[in-house]
């Protein structure tokens, strides 16, 4: 049986656009986490640490080595504007 080569041009840009598509989107996602790879299977710990991440250093995915909190990181708290009493 032929093989029908006219067919092989659109197959060829398919696979390509396919794979362009996935390398943008995988190149968007790292960039957007600091260069650091996607989080998968996030638990509430990794929240609470993503959140207080966040507030320490402006971005979820940051992290610090320094041994005192910023100024204002004590009233920073989601817990001080949830509390309605």
């Amino acid at each position: 049986m032929p093989v029908p080569w006219e067919a092989l041009i659109p197959f060829g840009l398919l696979t390509a656009m396919f794979g362009a598509a996935g390398t943008l989107l995988n190149t968007s996602k790292t960039a957007q986490n600091q260069g650091k790879p996607i989080r998968y299977n996030i638990d509430r710990w990794d929240e609470m640490m993503m959140r207080r991440d966040e507030r320490l250093t402006g971005h979820k995915r940051g992290q610090t080595a320094n041994t005192v909190a910023p100024e204002g990181y004590a009233t920073s708290s989601v817990w001080d504007t949830e509390r309605t009493t």
